[in-house]
């Protein structure tokens, strides 16, 4: 207890406002994070090395950024929501399939995603929180179209992985397919099966006889 009379001289601590460029590197460290998060869907097709989120998030991007065009919608949204869609990984790691089934991991992801982005310059946080909104509720076209490339990242990745000896994950293209939406994603599909991955370097590279 307290002297009677005595002021208590104990402050309460007011927080204070993180520095915004620092709140700025601190998220650039964390999506870094993501060259090192393996995608675990693939551990379950035998493939013990796979590709990491990042390089994931790459491909996606440039597949939803042509996708776009073709299409006529915005292509820097559509390339801005695929290149984004899985930052929540560098905190709760990538759960494929099997996982979701049992766990509700929506709800995770959001919150994850509103601690990351809370911090940053306003403009930042409002953009990256409309494009998650967007993504989420996919009913805008760019949406769907960021959609559509994540999925057939997902089927370019299993073809890749299939012609190098991953028989496995040749099970990708059975279900996957019947989710894309655009036409041009839906077109792409039907080339699929008939393209070599291989193609593009060797009519790059000539051999000498």
């Amino acid at each position: 207890m307290k002297s009677p009379g005595k002021k208590n001289n104990l402050k309460r601590s007011v927080p204070r406002k993180k520095d915004e460029f620092l709140s700025a590197l601190d998220f650039f460290a964390e999506a870094g994070l993501l060259k090192r998060i393996k995608r675990s869907g693939w551990w379950v097709a035998g493939i013990d090395d796979p590709e990491t989120v990042a390089e994931h998030s790459f491909r996606t991007a440039v597949i939803a950024f042509y996708i776009a065009h073709v299409e006529g919608v915005d292509p820097y949204k559509t390339m801005t929501m695929a290149l984004f869609n899985d930052i929540h990984e560098a905190r709760i790691n990538d759960l494929h399939k099997m996982g979701h089934y049992y766990i509700e991991f929506r709800d995770a992801e959001k919150k994850v995603f509103f601690d990351q982005v809370k911090d940053l310059h306003p403009k930042v946080k409002h953009s990256l929180g409309q494009m998650r909104s967007d993504y989420d509720a996919q009913l805008s076209q760019e949406s769907i179209v960021a959609r559509d490339a994540d999925i057939l990242e997902c089927l370019v990745q299993a073809k890749e992985y299939y012609e190098n000896g991953h028989t496995t994950a040749k099970k990708f293209f059975q279900i996957a397919p019947g989710h894309l939406k655009t036409k041009t994603a839906q077109q792409l599909w039907q080339k699929f099966m008939s393209w070599d991955s291989h193609d593009w370097w060797q009519s790059v590279v000539k051999f000498e006889r």
